[in-house]
């Protein structure tokens, strides 16, 4: 990394920290990855779901209230009865970091999910210094909500 891009992760902590030079601009999350569909039954079976893509929640109307059925399971996972898969934390997170790994410009190392909670489980966002800059930092902070409401309707957490 030079020594330009150290500078500016380096100014752009200080200033958070010290809460000077605000952006009037915000960070808007990139829209998550289309949905792949189901493997042919001959091929080998993902360990991880994907997650269809849809519309905020603060953005769907009363009539886009219908929610698509999820995928067939392979049955080394366990369905609660409202049909989610049952999945450790560390699944969970996995499938969380995939589809953040989607996203333009996500740093290839020096990322950590942390899935944590029980009936409404959420996940949270580290990032090692010097792994991205503050403003894609930000802009991935801000996808990961959207990203844990999607994946609630279809994962549920493992105690």
């Amino acid at each position: 990394m030079s020594d330009d891009a150290k500078d500016a992760g380096l100014v752009a902590m200080i200033s958070s920290i010290l809460g000077g030079n605000k952006r009037a601009e915000a960070a808007h999350p990139p829209p998550l990855a289309d949905f792949m569909p189901v493997a042919p039954a001959a091929a080998p079976v993902a360990d991880v779901a994907e997650i269809p893509e849809a519309e905020s929640p603060k953005l769907q109307d009363a009539s886009d209230q219908a929610v698509a059925a999820p995928k067939p399971v392979p049955p080394s996972h366990p369905l609660t009865p409202d049909g989610k898969r049952l999945l450790p934390a560390d699944a969970i997170a996995d499938l969380v970091l995939g589809e953040l790994r989607k996203i333009a410009d996500f740093p290839a190392s020096g990322v950590s999910v942390t899935v944590y909670g029980y009936r409404h489980w959420n996940a949270m966002i580290t990032f090692a210094p010097f792994s991205t800059n503050f403003q894609n930092a930000t802009r991935f902070r801000q996808a990961l909500p959207d990203l844990v409401f999607k994946l609630r309707r279809f994962v549920e957490l493992e105690i």
